[in-house]
């Protein structure tokens, strides 16, 4: 005969008057070391939280906003759609795509984005003039470097190539997470390949590639104040150039912090919306029984 914790007489008060003195410990450890620094955040001066509020919504932070967020964006798409062609291309039973694939990653994953950046806006150095053409054949068009790479261009470049590195690793950590006898299935009732992946792999594994996804996204948009470095008006260095002229370093830089914490929250809701949309819902039951004698 069993019965399930609830029935057994007396179980349930056992189970509330568990005490975890360990935990009381630590949280008042931790309140004895928050409270002081909020209170003295709120209460310092030196904060200047008027001027912080007065420039949270100046036109020019809000244009930076919206240039950080244009730049998330795009560089996000474009580096999961790259992403998503490496991963098959690592997959693939070739040996030129697979390497590719391979010192792609190596190279893109292997160097700071900081450093590709920079490159990207200083490809005119290397490279003048940027000519499409075939090989050894009739030029279809020739460009100025500087006319194409623009602060921005480079920005797209360095944060969704470097980006796609990562993802590819995601997208393939996903992919071969599908049970093999779900591909097996497939190709035995006559399945083309491209229509498996579309149809059977991508969708179970997305349950695999979200989370990650979703934290990428974060780092894509904190890791765009990298390109301040190349004087391009985002968030941060928008709000520097208003610091650099009234001389309110702290309270522009608690502004731009803001923001990005606000950003950051609602990216972190979407994410959690998104994996419970494509997390396998199972149904068990989860009661817990006691034997009775």
């Amino acid at each position: 005969m069993t019965q399930t914790i609830s029935q057994v007489p007396g179980a349930e008060q056992k189970l509330l008057k568990r005490r975890r003195p360990l935990v009381w410990l630590a949280t008042v450890a931790v309140a004895a070391v928050v409270v002081p620094v909020l209170f003295s955040m709120f209460t310092n001066e030196r904060f200047r939280w008027g001027v912080v509020i007065s420039y949270l919504f100046d036109p020019d932070i809000l244009a930076g906003l919206g240039r950080t967020l244009l730049l998330t964006a795009v560089s996000m798409s474009i580096a999961v759609v790259l992403g998503i062609v490496l991963a098959v291309m690592a997959g693939a039973n070739n040996l030129l795509l697979n390497s590719i694939s391979k010192a792609y990653i190596w190279i893109f994953r292997g160097t700071p984005v900081l450093v590709q950046i920079l490159v990207w806006f200083n490809l005119a150095a290397l490279y003048p003039t940027l000519v499409l053409g075939l090989p050894f054949g009739a030029t279809l068009g020739k460009w100025s470097t500087n006319d194409l790479i623009t602060p921005f261009s480079a920005a797209i470049l360095g944060l969704a190539l470097n980006e796609a590195a990562y993802m590819a690793e995601i997208v393939r950590a996903g992919l071969t997470s599908v049970d093999r006898g779900q591909h097996e299935a497939a190709q035995a009732l006559g399945m083309h390949k491209s229509l498996l992946f579309r149809k059977i792999a991508l969708p179970q594994a997305m349950r695999i590639i979200v989370p990650p996804t979703g934290n990428e996204t974060i780092n894509m948009l904190k890791n765009s104040a990298l390109v301040s470095v190349i004087a391009l008006p985002e968030l941060l260095y928008s709000a520097q150039i208003i610091a650099s002229q009234n001389f309110q370093v702290i309270p522009l830089l608690l502004v731009a912090t803001i923001w990005y914490l606000v950003i950051t929250s609602i990216l972190t809701l979407i994410q959690s919306r998104l994996e419970k949309k494509f997390a396998v819902r199972t149904h068990t039951n989860t009661a817990r029984k006691v034997p009775v004698q």
